[in-house]
């Protein structure tokens, strides 16, 4: 199955919310040491994945945005 960037994004959000909430309630060393790790490595892994994600468009920075587009006013 394949997952995209956003996915991993989501997964190391968690990850790292993870952490924070298990350091101040002093969890042990080991599981917040490995937590950190782990999301280290999916922060590494989720910016490959939305690098290398095959996602094209044919919007150009001439559109703006599309909920304000710049000659709506």
């Amino acid at each position: 199955m394949k997952f995209s960037g956003v996915f991993y994004l989501g997964v190391t959000t968690f990850i790292l919310i993870l952490v924070s909430i298990f350091s101040s309630l002093d969890f042990s060393f080991p599981v917040v040491f490995y937590l950190v790790c782990a999301g280290q490595l999916f922060l590494i892994l989720s910016v490959y994945k939305v690098l290398t994600d095959k996602y094209s468009t044919n919007k150009t920075f001439d559109d703006f945005y599309e909920d304000h587009p710049i000659g709506s006013e």
